[in-house]
């Protein structure tokens, strides 16, 4: 049994070390499936679960430490990478499929919210799954937290991210050979992405991850002391907030041009994951089930109406599928996807993904605020 904090801090750190290593290094198959941060959850939560960890102040005092300090200096790395003037070059049939992404999302959260009438636990949880689903996993832990999710329900939440989101990418792949068709029956033109150039969003040159560190410290400590001072909704929304500003702000100076920051944020966020995962202890996996049925509801609600918008506003399947993943899948399947059309519009699903960083995270407050406001 494990009763030191540095103990504890250092098994986790291990625990995503591991996995992390194993997904990018290894070529198994299973990582297609379930990705290394819901593994990293599952092996920290089992270890919870077998008793490892003692229910101690010491490592209370640990995990609340390193949660509360990585969150915003995370969000913070996360949104120096948002390049808001290459979004802006992505072209009009590019930017109305994104914006009706986000949107459709959001209203398919809202109307199977009301459907399954979730209760406030419920609510929270999927309110921090639409922060991933217009966003990410990070963003998901940053609604979560403002929204006072349990341990618990970010498991389920994980699981039904996993689920839904391995069988949207494999359903948009297999859509790929069918976009001629698709075009005709939307009146879509060309897509203008086709022609679009738009430079790539590589990190080139030597990583300073020591600085992005100092830098990402800072910004969590000022935003914790601000907050303790002026308080929105509640202390942790306003740490979020404030530290989503600091990196909007940071992204148009030049800190951006500071390589390393999507590796630095990756592996906080991977230690957050791993502590989340550490004091979530499951009684009963009955209600999973659900919560993946209503996850799908969502999916076919978003399919819906972007099929409905394609038709409308005559957008093609590549921009809609896309934007879609963008927002669902993020950085890590968007691109696979873009280069299924196209090798040389990678570009373009990695400027969504990384844009959804930005929306991720005041689109999932927003819905986790309305969803948790219906619940009863």
């Amino acid at each position: 049994m494990i009763s030191s904090g540095a103990v504890y801090l250092f098994s986790l750190a291990l625990i995503a070390s591991i996995f992390h290593l194993l997904e990018s290094k290894s070529r198994a198959k299973i990582f297609q499936f379930v990705p290394g941060v819901v593994m990293i959850y599952a092996f920290s939560m089992l270890l919870a679960g077998l008793g490892i960890y003692e229910k101690n102040e010491q490592i209370d005092a640990v995990y609340s430490l390193a949660k509360s300090n990585l969150l915003p200096a995370m969000l913070f790395l996360m949104l120096l990478q948002v390049d808001f003037s290459h979004f802006l070059k992505l072209g009009k049939t590019l930017l109305l499929s994104y914006i009706l992404a986000v949107l459709s999302l959001a209203l398919g959260f809202i109307l199977i919210a009301a459907l399954f009438d979730f209760n406030q636990t419920e609510a929270a949880a999927f309110g921090a799954l639409s922060g991933s689903w217009m966003g990410g996993t990070a963003n998901m832990i940053a609604v979560g937290s403002a929204l006072n999710v349990s341990n618990e329900a970010y498991g389920y939440a994980l699981i039904v991210d996993s689920v839904n989101y391995t069988v949207w990418v494999m359903f948009l792949l297999f859509l790929v050979p069918f976009a001629k068709k698709f075009n005709t029956f939307s009146g879509a033109k060309k897509s203008e992405a086709l022609f679009s150039q738009i430079g790539c969003a590589c990190n080139m040159g030597a990583k300073r991850y020591w600085l992005l560190i100092l830098f990402a410290v800072l910004v969590s400590l000022i935003s914790q002391i601000i907050a303790t001072h002026i308080e929105i909704l509640s202390q942790t929304t306003t740490v979020v907030l404030l530290a989503t500003l600091f990196g909007v702000l940071g992204s148009f100076t030049k800190l951006k041009s500071i390589n390393g920051s999507s590796e630095v944020s990756s592996t906080m966020l991977y230690i957050m994951i791993a502590l989340i995962g550490s004091k979530a202890v499951f009684e009963s996996f009955s209600e999973v089930g659900v919560y993946v049925l209503a996850g799908f509801c969502i999916l076919v609600v978003h399919a819906l109406i972007m099929t409905a918008g394609a038709k409308i506003f005559k957008l093609d399947l590549f921009s809609v599928a896309v934007a879609s993943l963008a927002n669902i899948g993020g950085v890590a399947s968007a691109p696979i996807l873009a280069a299924a059309y196209n090798k040389s519009l990678v570009s373009v699903g990695v400027l969504m993904a990384v844009m959804g960083y930005l929306i991720g995270t005041f689109g999932g407050l927003i819905i986790g605020t309305v969803l948790v406001g219906m619940s009863k």
